[in-house]
């Protein structure tokens, strides 16, 4: 596999008069997105990734005129002249191909165009031979940098011959690949490196996504013991704005602080800008999508109407929306359905409200898989008749929507009975009693039972048993307080809740 430059084919030295030829129309500057490209370096360990950033960011004429102070957010911003314009360039500080990959894997094609460090006093080694095929999977033009070039062991053709077995295609090699030699130690090239960078972006005629809904790529994410999660984003489409409600992976979050590269407070970031987030509910994970709730709603809810179109209910017999905590759960259950059942919209995550209208409008059911299902979702799909109902076992699932298609009449709804909250533990014989208070509804021996920590699912079991003091009852109402016996036993803790459900 080649990579290529751009669409067109051609030497880099003619794509350059044809791009000066192009300038001569004043309107063709409108036409090439002055967004900044987000750049992505990768390469062998100690082939000199680090010290060309330190170099490439020494180059920034902004930071030099403001005094800016560097902020680790996973990201840089240099603002460098390049054909008589500031223009900027965003360059991902990635440790690796390995997160790239899991960029990639997460479908966010984060960068438009690579950086393959390779030192020309070694040449290709593992980890370039891993960056290549990274940059491969991701489609992206590249660049091959050979750093270390003011060592006298240098060997730049060496290097090159190796890149050639490894299918990178250099020019005056027969190929499109653009190759520079760059002394970040003296500074060599560096300049030009940059200016390369632009070329190559500008030739890709990339569109600018600004007027379109926004989406972002998580680059890092951390806990913070003050600030709480933390996670750099970079801008994909559209604009972030403060106080913006996002989301990512059914994490959310609202905008409370924007931190660019230089540690400053900002009050947007555009496409192709990264910056700090200060807002989400929990860690994101590393490739994570971050989209605004309001336009993802709006954007999902007419996928999924278009999906509905697409289905010929005389095709299949049953109709459902499927939900799962896990893409591997999805795809297990997606592959044990019967043949005449039509899957409208499958994601994680929990149920939702638009869900049941959908489902509504489609004439399917909503079935989910080991999910959280709220009340008011509940309560929705009572008025709206639409069946829903979760699941813990995937056969059981599989045996139901079976039950379903043959005719058998079967109440799919999940009912909530109560809410109670652990406030104790006590031994008992060789288990141990829960001690709760019934914060909704009641708590009856007999119930299906689901303990919740959080958001998390701790697992399933039943209530074999309910006292209040040394009195057996049959059940506890709201406001009271008892001990509680489930079999099978599952590990509780204080602050866990169980929910009681047929």
């Amino acid at each position: 596999m080649h990579f290529e430059l751009c669409t067109l084919n051609l030497p880099l030295d003619i794509i350059k008069a044809m791009k000066n030829k192009e300038k001569t129309n004043e309107n063709n500057n409108s036409k090439i997105g002055f967004f900044p490209p987000v750049v992505s370096v990768l390469g062998h360990v100690d082939h000199g990734k680090t010290t060309l950033l330190d170099a490439i960011r020494k180059t920034d004429i902004a930071k030099r005129e403001h005094g800016g102070i560097t902020q680790k957010i996973g990201a840089s911003s240099v603002e460098i002249v390049h054909e008589g314009k500031k223009r900027t360039i965003t360059f991902i500080d990635t440790p690796g191909h390995e997160t790239f990959r899991q960029m990639r894997g997460r479908g966010a094609k984060v960068s438009d165009v690579g950086i393959l460090v390779v030192a020309a006093t070694e040449g290709v080694m593992p980890q370039t031979k891993e960056s290549i095929k990274a940059f491969q999977e991701a489609g992206i033009p590249i660049i091959v940098v050979l750093t270390k070039s003011d060592l006298p062991t240098k060997n730049p053709e060496k290097a090159k011959q190796q890149l050639l077995k490894e299918g990178v295609i250099l020019e005056g090699f027969g190929g499109d690949v653009p190759v520079l030699e760059v002394s970040a130690k003296e500074g060599r090239n560096v300049k030009e490196l940059l200016d390369l960078i632009l070329l190559v972006f500008d030739l890709k005629q990339v569109k600018s996504f600004e007027k379109e809904p926004f989406e972002g790529v998580i680059i890092e994410s951390k806990l913070d013991k003050k600030s709480g999660p933390l996670a750099s984003i970079v801008v994909k489409k559209g604009k972030l704005l403060i106080k913006d409600d996002i989301t990512a992976d059914n994490i959310e979050g609202k905008i409370k602080a924007l931190i660019s590269s230089l540690g400053e407070r900002v009050l947007e970031a555009n496409v192709g800008e990264a910056v700090e987030i200060l807002g989400f509910e929990k860690v994101p994970q590393v490739g994570s999508l971050v989209y605004k709730k309001n336009e993802l709603a709006l954007e999902k809810r007419e996928v999924e109407i278009a999906k509905v179109q697409n289905i010929s209910p005389s095709e299949k017999e049953l109709l459902i929306i499927l939900v799962a905590d896990s893409e591997g759960s999805l795809e297990a259950l997606e592959a044990s359905l019967p043949e005449n059942v039509g899957i409208i919209l499958k994601k994680t995550g929990e149920v939702s409200e638009a869900d049941v209208f959908l489902a509504k409008s489609a004439g399917a059911i909503v079935t989910s898989f080991n999910t959280k299902i709220r009340n008011e979702v509940l309560r929705l799909s009572d008025q709206e008749k639409v069946l829903v109902k979760n699941y813990t076992i995937i056969y059981e699932l599989i045996d139901e929507i079976k039950d379903v298609l043959e005719g058998k009449k079967l109440a799919l709804v999940e009912k909530i009975f109560g809410r109670a909250k652990v406030l104790a533990s006590f031994p008992f014989e060789k288990t141990k009693v829960l001690g709760v208070n019934v914060i909704e509804g009641r708590v009856a021996k007999g119930d299906k039972a689901r303990l919740m920590r959080g958001e998390e699912i701790i697992g399933e079991s039943h209530i074999q048993s309910v006292r209040q003091g040394k009195n057996i009852v049959s059940k506890i109402e709201k406001g009271q307080e008892g001990g509680v016996i489930i079999v099978p036993f599952l590990d509780f803790t204080i602050g866990d809740v169980l929910i009681c459900h047929g």
